[in-house]
């Protein structure tokens, strides 16, 4: 693994704001940026056999340069390198992504309650990486993380919109942990985490849970609703105490709730710079899977969804 963060670039309006985005992040980490142009050949190239490579590169080429080059007026202190690459666009990435820090691609905005159209070249890479991979919107206020400033903002307030993390307890990955209290601190800012649970069948309350349990058993159910959600904040504090000594100067807000836990996160990206989810790696001959909270969180944050694949 390189120090790098990469960018996919395809021209479009997405994997600009992708690359702005990845820019900024490689300025928090300290490392280079790579742009990567991943272009399949063109059909009619194919069918010109005498048209000359320099103009087969003139017809199909172009982006990465044009990108580099406003980057680089943005940000002149960052390394910027660029790299065009004939291939399937899917393909690419996935390998791209199992080297560097960073995979960051674009996404397209729906509007309304339909939320963001992941694209299959995404989608495809966030279940094959084996490394972190953001996808970024383009055209959203949370786009850039930063607050907006003016009169309602204290004078103390960090200049990034607090991480969120998605956190489940039955499965805490200390891979995705990590990842989101590095986030938080370089940003400055506060890590939410947020942790949601579903009450069990009311006919099945009686006892106290055993102390450790996690989560409770039918054996060991507590004898009220309050109760059960106060076991749960009990749990959620229990399990982020070490991350909190490791990481002392990063705030920790601690957010259980019932229902779906992709619901509570959409809600919390609103505001926020980066919300961030894991991915069990699923060796299995039928195939990788994103999991259905990744999936329904890349689908509908308004802000930069972090996919950290853990085993």
């Amino acid at each position: 693994m390189n120090g790098t963060v990469t960018a996919g670039l395809d021209g479009s309006p997405e994997s600009a704001a992708a690359a702005e985005w990845a820019a900024r992040e490689a300025l928090l980490r300290g490392v280079p940026l790579r742009l990567v142009h991943a272009r399949e050949k063109e059909p009619h190239l194919v069918q010109a056999p005498f048209v000359g490579v320099e103009t087969q590169h003139e017809w199909a080429g172009g982006i990465p340069d044009e990108a580099v080059a406003a980057l680089r007026e943005r940000h002149p202190e960052l390394e910027i390198t660029a790299d065009e690459v004939t291939g399937r666009p899917a393909e690419v990435l996935q390998d791209i992504a199992r080297t560097g820090e960073l995979l960051v691609l674009g996404s397209r905005g729906l509007g309304g309650v339909a939320g963001f159209l992941v694209g299959s070249v995404a989608l495809a890479t966030v279940a094959h990486a084996t490394r972190p991979t953001v996808l970024v919107r383009a055209g959203t206020a949370a786009g850039d993380g930063h607050r907006a400033g003016g009169d309602g903002e204290s004078a103390t307030a960090p200049p990034y919109r607090e991480v969120v993390l998605g956190l489940d307890l039955t499965q805490p990955s200390a891979e995705v942990i990590r990842f989101a209290f590095e986030a938080a601190g370089r940003r400055s800012t506060r890590l939410r985490v947020v942790h949601s649970y579903r009450l069990p069948p009311a006919e099945t309350w009686g006892s106290r849970p055993s102390a450790g349990a996690y989560p409770p058993t039918t054996a060991d159910i507590v004898p009220s609703a309050a109760d059960f959600s106060r076991y749960e904040e009990r749990a959620l504090t229990a399990a982020l105490a070490r991350w909190r000594a490791d990481f002392p100067r990063v705030e920790v807000a601690e957010q259980t709730g019932v229902g779906a836990a992709a619901h509570h996160l959409t809600e919390a990206s609103a505001e926020a710079s980066l919300v961030v989810v894991g991915r069990r790696i699923r060796r299995s001959p039928l195939g990788t899977h994103i999991g259905s909270v990744a999936h329904a969180v890349l689908h509908h944050s308004v802000a930069p969804v972090a996919v950290v694949p853990h085993d």
